[in-house]
């Protein structure tokens, strides 16, 4: 296993943990943090046993930038995190700003503490998001928001975030960290191959016209009735017991 400085990586009970790891820099990506991301990245993307993994970040921040003297270590940190198959949860545990929004909107799903402050504030040091975050904010929460957002460099709290739906969940700090764990193992009980392809269904379809992505929708669909977790999935219905899912 690699020795990481910037990072943290478990995995307990199919699910991976990874953890931004710079307290004392407010967990910023800088080029040593996104090279270990992706390292990382691509070790757990060969892991088949990992059916879901969580991001967070170390002590009551999440992550509060990135490097802007060498703003192309947002797009490698980003680009990790959205290459995983599997689903991934942000666990945002404090502040999002800058690069550390973007990587939770690299995320499927983010969780947030009440105390967590989102920003993508960027054009106030004269440069723009360089991790995606041009892109995903506004398929996230609407074209105009997310121009808001980005060119009066605001920075919202946990409340207003779920209200437009930047965050599924708001808890409070002391819950984040089990109800994140109560998800992650909800989602991890599933047919792992059908979440990987439902998860590319819906990244896909996105940009795709409807007929393109109903299209994609038959063709994984199609594809999975070959594949042993499907046939677990119809006895286990038919037997009324909970299935096995072997990720075949």
């Amino acid at each position: 296993m690699v020795a990481y400085k910037n990072i943290s990586y478990e995995k307990k009970d199919q699910i991976g943990y990874l953890t931004l790891n710079r307290p004392d820099s407010g967990n910023s990506v800088n080029r040593a943090m996104a090279d270990e991301l992706e390292l990382c990245c691509q070790h757990i993307s060969q892991d088949d046993e990992v059916r879901v993994m969580v991001l967070t970040g170390i002590g009551d921040v999440f992550c509060t930038g990135g490097d802007i003297q060498n703003t192309s270590v947002s797009g490698v940190a980003t680009g990790a995190i959205a290459s995983l198959k599997m689903p991934v949860v942000a666990a945002i545990n404090g502040d999002a700003l800058g690069t550390g929004l973007e990587l939770a909107l690299a995320c499927d799903m983010r969780l947030a503490a009440t105390s967590a402050n989102f920003g993508l504030t960027e054009v106030s040091n004269g440069y723009i998001p360089s991790g995606g975050g041009t892109q995903r904010l506004p398929r996230i929460v609407g074209r105009g928001k997310a121009l808001e957002m980005v060119l009066t460099a605001a920075i919202i709290d946990a409340e207003e975030a779920y209200r437009i739906g930047l965050v599924n969940k708001v808890v409070p700090s002391d819950e984040l960290t089990q109800t994140v764990q109560e998800l992650a193992t909800k989602i991890a009980a599933k047919g792992p191959i059908s979440e990987r392809y439902a998860k590319e269904a819906i990244g896909a379809g996105m940009d795709l016209t409807l007929g393109q992505g109903l299209g994609l929708e038959a063709d994984l669909s199609f594809i999975l009735q070959s594949t042993k977790d499907r046939a677990e999935g119809i006895a286990a219905f038919l037997e009324k017991r909970t299935p096995n899912f072997k990720g075949e």
